[in-house]
């Protein structure tokens, strides 16, 4: 096979490929997978693997297998199954017929067990988890071998063959790699293969009582599928010279592993199991809570798959561990969005303005631009009227020094619509300010100076009797900690989280925006980026999730650099 090496982006793990290329190692072929554990939602970090795995593949003609680790199903469901299965397509990505299961290969992997047990390498141990972990020694100190390691092949192949027919009780015995009890490497020091589960298998059913070990099992699926690049996160980097050996053991053909950094953010956690708690204990709505770090969460928020693909490339590839800036993903969908994203006005804290000189009853459409970004996107007839709504926060009755904005006696520009000025203010009983009066200038239609007097604000509004009512969910980060999984005093992460991340609001919305579709993304003017809730929005009700704000620290950041 040949490739355009100018054309591939360049990172440690490509040069490695381009020298297998060279030297034909492999036949020329490339095979990679991207091999999720059914175990939870997938989150940014796995996006940066399957953009990784996916991206390889495509980038030199190869394939990519799409592989569930289903090896522990007392924690596996088909839902996770097929929410995976969702996102990476979402994501832009396919694996055509190669879509496999850890448990395709139950079979296989129990007679490479057999076969290990009578070369006298494996055994069956009546040890418990407790002992075997205090017989396992530490980094500093030897480990010891169990009682049970010198059984008879004879024995063991028996009491193998009990375990799996389900003569004995969860935890009960292990089967075990006999290894290196004393390996600085604890990954060596016998590691269990098989334990044994009475849980029924989301796909094989209550087949199996002894389930495959993560670390049995995964080398294996790769050999299996002959995969060429086994591309994992560096955690397993220790884990290589066992699953060297097990193949070795095994006369097996061998993939080639290599690790690379995985994806830290700030204000994030990416553990499944603290995401899980937060499911759970009931801090968000759901694995697709719109605060999530997971796929579908930035999905349902309004991220776009072009935005989370180029934030994968820009972060690119390294050995070592680092944490990645949040401005950065936040960034992408900011630049994705300003060039695809239709604009349309809404107001979220309504402010009731009449306006006295405007004739009653009588209606006009303007014209408004849809995207000054895209030539091609034309323009949208907004309906004008004596009544509108504006921001609260684009009013104040005692104005601080460069607030440009509507204040009594001071004249704006309504966005596409006319000049106003406000000439008295209407309060309830409490003082709080409920309407304003303004009277317009007709001459200044569209928003231009008639006689080419300068009026420095511009503010954004909707017609107040053609406006449709919405409830918009301002998201914020959901931590308000950069490094909330990092604490020194060992504080619970949920300690952490931002009180304020999600403030619902009832705003009005041009009506061009009746009837939106799930998941439509919209830029409210002035306001930030926002997207139709897939869930919750119906034709009666629009409910619209803040994706971002319009501010971009990141932007600020490469403008100094």
């Amino acid at each position: 096979m040949t490739t355009n090496e100018s054309s591939i982006p360049t990172d440690f793990i490509r040069n490695i490929i381009n020298e297998d290329l060279r030297n034909n190692k492999n036949d020329g072929r490339v095979h990679t997978r991207f091999p999720p554990e059914p175990n939870g939602y997938l989150h940014i970090g796995h996006a940066k693997s399957i953009c990784l795995n996916f991206g390889i593949a495509a980038q030199y003609n190869g394939l990519c297998n799409l592989r569930f680790d289903d090896t522990n199903p007392s924690k596996e469901e088909e839902e996770y199954v097929q929410s995976i299965i969702e996102d990476v397509r979402w994501l832009g990505f396919d694996w055509d017929d190669r879509l496999f299961y850890a448990s395709d290969y139950f079979e296989q992997m129990y007679e490479y067990a057999v076969q290990l047990v009578k070369a006298g390498k494996a055994y069956v141990d009546d040890l418990s988890a407790d002992e075997i972990k205090e017989y396992r020694g530490t980094l500093t100190s030897l480990g010891k071998e169990s009682p049970y390691r010198n059984r008879s092949v004879e024995e063991n192949l028996d009491l193998l063959e009990r375990m799996r027919a389900g003569e004995f009780e969860n935890g009960s015995r292990v089967l075990r790699a006999k290894i290196d009890m004393s390996s600085p490497n604890l990954n060596l020091r016998d590691p269990a293969m098989y334990r044994i589960l009475h849980a029924e298998h989301h796909r094989t059913g209550d087949k199996w009582c002894i389930y495959p070990m993560y670390d049995w099992a995964h080398g294996l699926e790769d050999s299996i599928e002959m995969i060429t690049h086994s591309i994992c996160t560096l955690e397993f980097e220790d884990h290589r010279p066992l699953y060297d050996w097990f193949l070795d053991e095994l006369g097996a053909y061998h993939p080639q592993q290599i690790e690379f950094a995985r994806l830290n953010l700030t204000y994030t956690v990416m553990s499944k199991r603290k995401l899980l708690q937060l499911v759970e204990e009931g801090y968000v709505n759901g694995w697709d809570d719109p605060r999530m770090p997971t796929i579908s969460g930035l999905r349902r928020r309004g991220y776009t798959p072009e935005s989370i693909r180029t934030f994968c490339e820009r972060i690119g590839i390294a050995k070592t561990d680092s944490t990645i800036d949040i401005a950065l993903l936040e960034h992408c969908i900011r630049e994705d969005l300003n060039k695809r994203a239709p604009r349309v006005m809404g107001v979220l804290r309504p402010l009731r303005v009449v306006i006295d000189n405007y004739p009653e009853n009588e209606k006009e459409e303007l014209d408004a631009i849809n995207n000054p970004e895209d030539p091609d996107a034309g323009i949208r007839k907004v309906p004008f009227s004596r009544v509108i709504y504006i921001e609260q926060d684009d009013f104040r009755e005692d104005p601080p020094k460069k607030f440009f904005r509507l204040a009594p006696g001071r004249e704006v520009r309504l966005r596409y619509a006319y000049f106003i000025t406000c000439t008295d203010v209407v309060k309830d009983e409490h003082g709080e300010i409920v309407e304003l009066h303004c009277t317009y200038d007709p001459a200044s239609r569209g928003g231009n100076s008639p006689d080419g007097r300068k009026v420095k604000g511009t503010i954004h509004w909707v017609s107040a009797d053609h406006a449709i009512e919405a409830e918009v969910r301002l998201y914020d980060r959901l931590l308000a900690v950069a490094n909330p999984a990092g604490d020194e005093n060992g504080k619970d992460f949920k300690s952490y989280l931002n009180p304020d991340s999600l403030e619902t609001v009832t705003g009005y919305v041009e009506p061009s925006l009746a009837g939106a579709a799930p998941l439509s993304r919209y830029q409210f003017e002035r306001l930030g980026y926002f997207c139709v809730d897939s869930q919750d929005s119906t034709k009666e009700k629009l409910v619209f999730n803040r994706t971002i704000t319009l501010r971009d620290s990141w932007a600020k950041i490469e403008q100094k650099l």
